[in-house]
C-alpha cells in the first residue's frame, strides 16, 4: 500500500493563501515545491478543465525535481495513470478535463499560449522577461518560491509594486524531513550567510563568486574530446562526486556523472567502468589514498590530484584562467557554480579562501581541470609565499586569453 501524504505546516499554509500572486521564499528542505505541486495537484482535481504549466530554467531540471515529485505525489495518494501521462509532451490529463504541463523557459511555449495557473520554479533561475512574458499570459493564478540567496527581480521590481501573498518557509515547517537531515542543516549554524538562507529562509547576500563566468550549454557536442574525469570522495554526509571534463575548441566542458552519499570504493568503481570511455584517466582527491589504490585494484585508471602549498587557492586561480560551460544535466554542478563564494570576516570583507560548501564536484572538476592546464601561477623556487610572473602553460590549441 502506498504512503499516504503527510499533512505538513508548509503544504498547510501554501493552502492557505488567497491573493493571484504567492510568493514563496524558504530554505532548503522546507518542502516548497513538493507540497506546491500537492496544492496543483488537489486545485486540478477540484476545478474542471484548468490548465496548470509548471515552468523550470531547464528540462533536466524539471525531470529531476517537479516531475519527479509530482509522480511520487501521485503515486502515494494512489491517483496516477499511466495512460494520463504524456512522456514525449510531460502533460497529464486528469478525467475533469484539468491538466498540468511541464515545461522549460529555454523552450518555445514560454512565448506561447495562455494558462490558467503558472507555478514558475526556483524562479531566481530565470530572467525578469521570461517571468513577465508568462505572468502575461496567466489567467487565475501565479506562484513563485525559490531559495533567497540574493536580491533580485522578486524583490526588486514584482514584491514593490504588485499585490501578493508572501510566505516564509524553513525546514521546520517540513514535519515529514528525516532527523538525520535536520541535524546536517542545523550543524552549519556557524557559517553566518548559509544559516540565513538556507536555515532561516532569510534573503542572504551573495557576493565574491568564485566562478562567476561559467556558462551553459546545452548537452556535449559530439566533436568534444573527453580528456579527463575528477573525483571528490564522499560518504554519509557528503557525496561523492564524479564530473567528466571535455576539451572542445577554446573552452572545457564540465558534465556531472555522479553525486551520490553512501558509495563504497568498488560501487564508485564499478560506476566508473559502467561509463562510456572508461579507461579515462580520473583524478581523485589525494587525501585518501587508501580509497585511490582500492578504486585502481578494481581496473580504473585513477591516480591522486598533485597538491602543494596553498593548492586549493592556486587551482582556483588557474580554473578561473579557462573558459568553462556546464551541460544543463548537471544539476548538482550548476548549484555549486552559483553558491561556491569566498569567505568574508566579520565586516563583510572578502577573504582569500573559499568556503568550505557547495564544492564537491567543484573540487573534482579543479583536480581535473589542473592536471589538464597545469597551474599558470606557480611559487618561485624554494619560497613558498612568493609568487612570480611565470609564463602561462598553454595545452595543444588551447588560447585561453579571453
Amino acid at each position: 500500500m502506498a504512503a499516504l501524504l503527510k499533512q505538513t505546516t508548509a503544504l498547510t499554509k501554501i493552502s492557505s493563501l488567497r491573493r493571484r500572486l504567492r510568493i514563496i521564499q524558504g530554505g532548503t528542505s522546507a518542502s516548497k515545491t513538493f507540497s506546491i505541486l500537492a496544492y496543483l495537484i488537489h486545485t486540478a482535481q477540484s476545478n474542471a478543465n484548468l490548465l496548470i504549466s509548471v515552468v523550470s530554467e531547464s528540462l533536466p531540471h524539471l525531470k529531476l525535481g517537479a516531475i519527479r515529485d509530482f509522480k511520487l505525489i501521485m503515486k502515494m495518494q494512489m491517483y496516477w495513470d499511466e495512460n494520463a501521462w504524456s512522456k514525449g509532451e510531460f502533460i497529464y490529463n486528469f478525467p475533469n478535463g484539468s491538466m498540468i504541463e511541464f515545461f522549460s523557459v529555454d523552450s518555445s511555449k514560454a512565448h506561447g499560449p495562455r494558462r490558467d495557473v503558472l507555478f514558475l520554479n526556483e524562479c531566481n533561475n530565470v530572467t525578469y522577461e521570461v517571468y513577465t512574458q508568462l505572468e502575461t499570459r496567466t489567467r487565475k493564478l501565479v506562484i513563485l518560491d525559490f531559495n533567497p540567496v540574493a536580491t533580485f527581480w522578486v524583490h526588486e521590481e514584482v514584491m514593490p509594486h504588485n499585490p501578493h501573498d508572501f510566505l516564509k518557509l524553513t525546514y521546520k515547517d517540513n514535519e515529514a524531513l528525516e532527523p538525520a537531515i535536520v541535524r546536517s542543516i542545523e550543524s552549519r549554524k556557524h557559517n553566518t550567510n548559509y544559516w540565513r538562507v538556507y536555515g532561516l529562509g532569510e534573503v542572504g547576500v551573495l557576493e565574491g563568486q568564485i566562478y562567476p563566468d561559467w556558462l551553459q550549454i546545452e548537452e556535449v557536442p559530439e566533436e568534444a574530446r573527453l580528456r579527463r574525469r575528477g573525483l571528490d570522495f564522499g560518504y554519509t554526509n557528503h557525496p561523492t562526486g564524479l564530473v567528466d571534463v571535455y576539451e572542445w575548441n577554446d573552452a572545457y566542458i564540465l558534465d556531472e556523472q555522479l553525486y551520490r552519499t553512501g558509495m563504497k570504493n568498488p560501487q564508485i568503481a564499478s560506476f566508473i567502468q559502467g561509463l562510456p570511455d572508461p579507461e579515462t584517466l580520473v583524478i581523485a582527491d589525494s587525501a585518501e589514498p587508501k580509497s585511490i589504490d582500492d578504486i585502481s585494484d578494481h581496473g580504473v585508471p585513477i591516480v591522486g590530484a598533485e597538491k602543494g602549498a596553498d593548492s586549493i587557492r592556486n587551482g582556483i586561480d588557474a580554473v578561473q584562467f579557462v573558459k568553462v560551460y556546464m551541460t544543463k544535466r548537471s544539476l548538482n554542478l550548476i548549484k555549486e557554480q552559483r553558491n561556491y563564494v569566498w569567505k568574508t570576516d566579520r565586516t563583510g570583507k572578502a577573504l582569500n579562501e573559499p568556503i568550505d560548501l557547495w564544492n564537491h564536484l567543484l573540487d573534482a572538476a579543479r583536480y581535473a581541470l589542473v592536471d589538464l592546464i597545469g597551474n599558470p601561477i606557480q611559487p618561485f623556487p624554494g619560497d613558498d609565499d612568493a609568487f612570480g610572473p611565470t609564463e602561462p602553460y598553454t595545452s595543444g590549441i588551447l588560447d585561453r586569453a579571453f
